[in-house]
């Protein structure tokens, strides 16, 4: 389908998966972030479960948006290569009317076992390249940027920036070229079904359908430790799906007698109706008026102020380097 309605220009294509990619993230980033941040629809039973019981400022939200923008339109240049080479005849990308028809391809069938492979090596190229970030300097660079989002939200999912969210998308372009491929079946997998397991992990919330404690599938409790707690020299929870890569390293799991998680907090009495009382939830309707995203630095995607309460002394001065040198960056 994509190769069939795919512009012969290269730039169109790229254009029209930009397209599709960031109507998919904005609208279903949109729908959760309305049900779980929205200051009419927070109750105490959906704030119990909440990982981080304080929430993001309205700023830090926007330059989440901004970052994600970015990420976006950096994340479509490689299926976009891998389109134009399987038009031209130089890759082994195809597309297919319907993909579960395609007896050429083996069906549904044939669906369901290239679905299975590219989810799994791409978890492993995942975990590996997003460990790269947190063990090597140079690495870091680039990586430290999603790291502003500490208390992340739905919109926190591709907030990256360009060099990382290059490499994070490469296996759209370099899959297709080792083995025969189906472009609708990846960017479905890449677009739909990775990104709605990554809105899960920025949800911010936890559910008890899956808890932090499970022995297979990382959790929104792991990406938020992420996020909260994993620097350089600290690669915790770089996985995605699968706990399997973090458990064969060194330093790849935070220490589990530390944990956190909402079921711990809970059994602690630290999500208590007397402590939802205290919470504040921002007034976000603020997103929705034009004059806060043309202030000054609104689209730098630094503008806000929130402070990392999980880092110790040490690790803050670190942090707050790494958005300095941010800053210098932007200017």
């Amino acid at each position: 389908m994509l190769c069939e309605f795919a512009p012969s220009s290269f730039v169109a294509t790229w254009a029209l998966l930009t397209a599709i990619g960031f109507s998919i993230v904005m609208i279903s980033s949109s729908i959760v972030f309305f049900q779980y941040y929205w200051t009419s629809n927070v109750t105490y039973e959906k704030w119990k479960w909440k990982t981080n019981p304080k929430f993001p400022s309205p700023e830090k939200v926007r330059d989440e948006i901004v970052q994600t923008a970015k990420g976006i339109y950096t994340a479509t240049i490689p299926p976009t290569i891998s389109i134009y080479l399987a038009q031209i005849g130089n890759s082994k990308a195809y597309c297919s009317g319907n993909p579960l028809t395609d007896a050429d391809h083996g069906g549904a069938i044939g669906v369901l076992v290239q679905f299975l492979l590219i989810t799994l090596v791409s978890d492993f190229w995942e975990w590996g390249y997003h460990r790269l970030g947190h063990v090597y300097p140079r690495f870091w660079n680039f990586h430290k940027h999603h790291h502003v989002f500490f208390n992340p939200s739905p919109f926190a999912v591709i907030a990256d920036e360009y060099v990382d969210q290059f490499f994070r998308a490469l296996p759209l372009l370099l899959f297709p070229m080792i083995v025969p491929i189906n472009m609708d079946v990846m960017f479905f997998t890449y677009g739909a079904f990775f990104y709605m397991y990554g809105i899960y992990l920025h949800w911010g919330y936890e559910t008890p359908w899956l808890s932090a404690h499970n022995p297979i599938f990382n959790s929104a409790y792991h990406h938020y430790l992420h996020h909260a707690k994993a620097i350089l020299g600290k690669p915790y929870h770089t996985g995605f799906f699968f706990k399997i890569w973090d458990n064969m390293v060194e330093g790849g799991v935070y220490p589990r007698d530390k944990c956190f998680c909402v079921q711990c907090e809970q059994k602690k009495g630290k999500r208590s109706p007397e402590m939802f009382k205290k919470v504040v939830v921002p007034d976000y309707s603020v997103l929705l008026d034009w004059r806060f995203w043309t202030g000054d630095g609104a689209w730098s995607g630094i503008s806000a102020s929130d402070e990392n309460a999980e880092l110790t002394a040490e690790e803050k001065v670190f942090a707050s380097a790494a958005k300095r040198d941010t800053v210098k960056k932007v200017k």
